[in-house]
């Protein structure tokens, strides 16, 4: 074990002491002059005590944290790592007779920025966001295959539309073990969906609004629902299944709108109906029509210099959801965007209340769940925020 080394400058060790899994280019005191993106690096404070390892980048997040225990970074330290993941959802019982979805393996929040890896009845979808875990990804594909032993028949790497643009020319999807034949259909609490984790976008389904998709169910018992950026119809397929008197799942794309339709046929459900068309579009005109409306955009935000248009972006949705929904209406709200923490994301929802002269208020506060595992020493892990509110 004899890993290149990186030295912090003086004072700069506090974040890593609180586990802090980002070493930032202007911590560093001095480094290697060869070090290569990717390149597996040991983290020392200016008094050459060591501190965590990880990977090296070149931009301006320049080591993530893979470890703060000094120790090969080999086929061993990835099974700890995997095992370790899927004791956890073990444990929770999040995989049961009525759930074979979860995200097995959640990046922060588990100890390895830039490694997602959902699990689909089966089938292992792995994404890596860095080149460092990129490179790792036999010794992981070995892992996923010895902790998950017959619970496995794939592994799917997904990677090149994650990875940056320099690296992803060096890289294509594909299955690393396995394959798949015919359809994939999941259940996730009892509802059934088909799962395209080849051509769909990320990692396909989005396993983080298991909860709140079954809470929306408690809402909408006889209710006119409208579900927006509907992609491949979560919410909708759990708002008709709870007895919604009609449900209509708006998307720009035409064919998650198709699947949504394919997905709310294999739960024999009828009370729908699939609008391709631009959310924004589609309220304009809207008005006194729904009991219900979902608002789950994609993240408008990805980066902190596109902030404020984001906050006015959430704002002008609300505002316009707000306007149209009957009275006495419950809203489902939400933001997957990281840098629009939840405090900017609720004073953006109070703004948005003010505008259009709607009295709320605040049912519940909604967030990710335990598979998308949120530490306190990464606060940022928290990408996900919603709010139930009851419209007068």
């Amino acid at each position: 074990m004899n890993y290149p080394q990186i030295i912090l400058g003086k004072g700069k060790e506090f974040s890593l002491q609180r586990r802090h899994p980002w070493v930032f280019s202007g911590a560093i005191a001095k480094k290697d002059a060869n070090l290569q993106d990717g390149e597996t690096v040991e983290v020392f404070s200016n008094k050459n005590e060591y501190l965590a390892t990880g990977y090296y980048a070149g931009g301006s997040i320049a080591v993530r944290i893979i470890s703060f225990e000094q120790r090969p970074i080999d086929a061993g330290f990835w099974l700890d790592k995997i095992k370790k993941a899927w004791d956890y959802r073990s444990h929770l019982n999040l995989l049961n007779e009525t759930t074979n979805v979860c995200r097995l393996f959640f990046g922060e929040g588990d100890g390895v920025p830039g490694l997602i890896i959902d699990y689909y009845n089966g089938h292992a979808v792995l994404q890596a966001h860095s080149w460092g875990v990129y490179l790792q990804k036999d010794n992981i594909c070995e892992a996923i295959k010895s902790v998950l032993g017959n619970n496995l028949i794939s592994i799917y790497d997904k990677s090149a539309e994650t990875l940056s643009k320099h690296h992803s020319e060096k890289t294509t999807n594909g299955f690393l073990f396995g394959n798949l034949e015919g359809d994939l259909v999941v259940k996730e609490n009892g509802h059934l969906f088909k799962i395209d984790f080849i051509n769909g976008q990320k990692t396909v389904f989005f396993i983080d609004q298991r909860n709140n998709r079954q809470l929306l169910g408690q809402y909408c018992k006889g209710k006119q629902v409208l579900n927006t950026f509907s992609y491949t119809g979560g919410f909708s397929v759990y708002a008709a299944a709870a007895g919604a008197s009609h449900v209509d799942s708006v998307d720009v794309s035409q064919s998650a709108i198709d699947l949504c339709n394919h997905n709310m046929t294999l739960n024999n459900l009828g009370n729908h109906t699939g609008i391709a068309l631009d959310t924004f579009d589609f309220l304009k005109d809207k008005k006194d029509q729904y009991d219900v409306i979902v608002l789950d955009p994609p993240a408008f935000a990805k980066s902190r210099d596109s902030k404020h248009n984001a906050v006015q972006a959430y704002k002008r949705l609300n505002v316009l959801a707000m306007k149209l929904i009957k009275k006495n209406g419950i809203l489902f709200t939400f933001s997957c965007s990281g840098v629009v923490d939840k405090f900017l994301f609720y004073n953006t929802i109070t703004s948005a209340a003010l505008e259009c002269g709607r009295n709320i208020k605040v049912l519940h506060y909604l967030n990710q769940p335990p598979d998308h595992p949120v530490t306190p020493y990464f606060s940022e892990g928290e990408y996900l925020k919603g709010m139930v509110l009851w419209v007068e």
